[in-house]
Order: structure tokens, then C-alpha cells, then sequence
């Protein structure tokens, strides 16, 4: 038995969502230190005063949006 269609939508959501946030935080920072070659100029442009918010909103969007997806995937249309 799929193990995915005993659990919730909701906590599958979460699920995928912070697997998705940890390991896309880190590939985005770390690209951003090879491209700058730079540890402070990547400090700098994600984690600035101005910038943060806008650094922390996409990654929150773009994990909510992976577990949504990737919910609904396993819990309704794969077999």
C-alpha cells in the first residue's frame, strides 16, 4: 500500500515543503557564492536589510508551491 495516501493533504504538504525549503536554500546560497566568489557578497544581496524579505518570500512561495504540487501528486494521482 502507497504509504503517501494514508496521510493527510495537509501534512503531506508539509512535508514535501520543508524537504524542498532546506535543500533549495541551500543550492541557492551556494550558487550565489560560486557566481559572487564571495561569502560577504553573498550575505550582502540575500541577507541585507533591504533584501531579506524578498530572499525568504521566494523560498517560501517556491516550497509551498513544491508541496502543494508534489501533495497532490502522490496523494491523488499517482496509483
Amino acid at each position: 500500500m502507497n504509504q503517501y495516501k494514508k496521510a493527510t493533504f495537509l501534512h503531506l504538504t508539509l512535508r514535501f515543503g520543508a524537504g524542498f525549503l532546506v535543500l533549495f536554500s541551500i543550492v541557492k546560497i551556494g550558487l550565489k557564492v560560486l557566481r559572487s566568489g564571495s561569502f560577504n557578497q553573498m550575505i550582502t544581496d540575500y541577507f541585507g536589510p533591504e533584501t531579506w524579505y524578498r530572499f525568504v518570500g521566494q523560498l517560501l512561495l517556491a516550497s509551498l508551491f513544491y508541496g502543494l504540487f508534489m501533495a497532490g501528486y502522490y496523494k491523488f494521482i499517482k496509483k
